[in-house]
């Protein structure tokens, strides 16, 4: 996995302009631990900076070719999970190659089905390639891989990742009303497309773009697609069995150690369980597993509706059932608080608090023994594993059923910021856009309609937040994390299954549970769903409102501008129990609301956010 940045300006010879480049390649470091370079042709421009994972030496970027005397420079972050049937399929049409590396063959499908190469991809990416007369950028159907982009007049930049961006002396770091509107009211979601900052775009999941002397064009190159779905409960099953097999085997490609995160929910296990057996086959030894824990959980945690109980017994069970090698490790309190700025950094924008800020130790601890994991996020979002998907009464609220309390929120804001952002009725708009968006299906029943609407919107956003937090917390311990669940060919196939196959024998992700019979033991297949681990220590949240009441009491800080400061002290004094119930998800409650607000002012300083109207 790399990260990708670069400059297009038709009205500007860039030749001389390497060193912008390269300081927007710099802030990517992270990204592409092991090698960076940067590539300029007249009007365009490339920074890359390389994480390797297959073919060391044939791999490097930017990348040149030519064909029939046309130059073809591409730069790419990402994997494909189909390079050797499309390496095939271009040995037969012609093509030679110098490399055994995924990028060549981009490339190269570039070359023969030009803008059309993406509907050849199975895989997880973000790239841009220049062809003489243009630039096009694609990403990947889901959004695994992050690209931003930033476009005025003649010039564009794009980038991994917001710093890169932010660090071209044309961008200015501004936040208007609107950003603010995503900051306050969605957050620490972000509407699809949004970059929060002036001027900043996101493509979004399934886009592709290009952008020439004629301008920008941007489209849709794939959807979900609404059709009935006419397979039988047996075949049904059988064909999301195979096809998650299937996922899982062709993203343990690497010429690096590859391991799996382990929390003995099923997902994560089913994943773990294919992968040893495919290890076994193939002679490749014990499959390394991971878990993350925090100290003295055992005696804090809490169970509740979101988290019913503690991961460690079953992932203790699943290691030995599995026999894979295990590594538990365990954070305190004072390396979660330490993270939460880092965690910052990595984003660039305010987060999940210490959702974030433990993933991102955990992937350092992991990254010391291993270069790419298999982890099980998107399987709740395509399967029906929320909450929030079996209460009937939310499927009639106009609004994001993950998203609680926006009436709270918008209290902690001062009273002239309160009129100016109206976060009510921009979460609400929001949301209409969505479910407006919702490929539809003829005949279907009101009810059906309302839940295809619902895994619609938990695609497009809950989704997407979550693996913007995969990428940046793994990616800011240069570690490549792979989502199985994420195979387009899943997504499609399971979008039409109704409702009754997918909560097959009453259970949530029943459909699931069924298909992956055989892999787990039964107790383990049918475990109540329990989401990411979260730290329940009291010292935690001492730790934070301590953080966040020296912000108060600094009088430059600029959470001063936006906050009603009682408010806010309200909520320090009572450690945040008015958000007993998570306010986000399902994790972030008090003390991760506490947290969040004192990264959203350390984020302002750090990035010296200006605020303009």
């Amino acid at each position: 996995m790399c990260g990708i940045t670069g400059w297009v300006d038709w009205k500007q010879d860039l030749t001389g302009e390497k060193k912008v480049l390269q300081k927007m390649a710099n802030k990517l470091s992270k990204r592409g631990p092991d090698a960076s370079n940067c590539w300029v042709q007249g009007h365009c421009g490339f920074g890359h900076t390389r994480l390797i994972v297959v073919d060391p030496a044939g791999g490097g970027q930017p990348m040149t070719r030519k064909h029939r005397e046309k130059s073809y420079t591409i730069c790419y972050n990402g994997e494909l999970y189909n390079t050797e049937d499309l390496r095939k399929v271009l040995l037969g049409k012609g093509y030679t190659f110098q490399s055994h590396s995924d990028t060549e063959v981009l490339l190269t499908s570039y070359v023969e089905w030009g803008e059309a190469c993406v509907d050849h991809l199975n895989g997880i990416f973000a790239f841009a390639i220049w062809d003489e007369k243009r630039l096009f950028l694609a990403r990947d159907r889901l959004g695994v891989k992050p690209l931003f982009y930033r476009s005025s007049g003649s010039s564009l930049q794009f980038g991994s990742e917001l710093k890169a961006i932010l660090t071209h002396p044309d961008v200015k770091t501004e936040i208007d009303r609107e950003g603010l509107q995503e900051i306050f009211g969605l957050g620490p979601s972000r509407t699809p497309g949004h970059g929060v900052f002036r001027g900043i775009q996101e493509l979004r999941p399934g886009f592709a773009m290009k952008f020439d002397r004629n301008g920008l064009k941007k489209w849709r190159y794939w959807n979900v697609k609404s059709e009935e779905h006419t397979d039988n409960l047996d075949t049904t099953v059988d064909t999301v069995g195979e096809l998650l097999k299937d996922a899982i085997k062709r993203q343990l490609v690497a010429d690096v150690p590859v391991c799996t995160f382990l929390s003995g929910g099923v997902d994560s296990s089913a994943i773990t369980s294919v992968a040893q057996t495919a290890f076994q086959n193939e002679g490749k030894g014990t499959l390394r597993s991971f878990s993350v824990d925090y100290v003295d959980n055992d005696k804090f945690f809490e169970s509740s509706e979101f988290q019913p109980n503690a991961d460690a017994p079953w992932i203790k069970k699943v290691s030995a059932e599995l026999a894979t090698d295990h590594t538990n490790c365990v954070i305190d309190t004072d390396q979660l608080v330490h993270h939460l700025k880092e965690a910052i950094q990595c984003r660039d924008l305010p987060g999940m608090a210490d959702v974030d800020s433990s993933l991102l130790w955990f992937s350092k601890e992991i990254k010391k023994h291993a270069t790419v994991a298999l982890s099980g996020e998107c399987a709740d979002e395509i399967f029906g594993g929320y909450p929030w998907f079996h209460k009937p009464e939310l499927l009639d609220q106009e609004q994001f059923p993950w998203m609680r309390s926006t009436l709270e929120r918008q209290a902690m804001l001062k009273e002239d910021v309160r009129n100016k952002l109206k976060l009510e009725q921009y979460v609400t708009d929001r949301y209409r856009e969505s479910i407006n968006e919702t490929p539809r299906l003829d005949g279907e029943s009101e009810i059906e309609a309302k839940r295809r609407a619902l895994f619609y919107l938990n695609l497009n956003w809950f989704m997407t937040t979550l693996l913007e937090r995969k990428d940046r917390m793994s990616m800011g311990a240069s570690l490549e994390v792979r989502v199985p669940f994420s195979d387009h060919r899943i997504i499609e196939y399971v979008w039409n299954v109704p409702w009754d196959m997918k909560m097959l024998d009453g259970r949530e992700k029943g459909l699931l549970r069924r298909a992956m019979t055989g892999t787990l033991s039964h107790d383990v297949l049918y475990r109540k769903k329990s989401p990411y681990p979260k730290t329940y220590h009291p010292a935690y949240t001492k730790a934070v409102s301590s953080w966040l009441q020296q912000t108060l009491a600094n009088k430059q800080a600029p959470l001063h501008d936006l906050i009603d400061r009682q408010v806010v002290q309200d909520i320090i004094d009572s450690e945040g129990k008015a958000f007993k119930v998570p306010w986000f998800g399902q994790l972030m409650a008090g003390p991760q609301l506490i947290a969040h607000l004192a990264q959203i002012n350390y984020w302002m300083e750090q990035k010296g956010v200006n605020i303009v109207d």
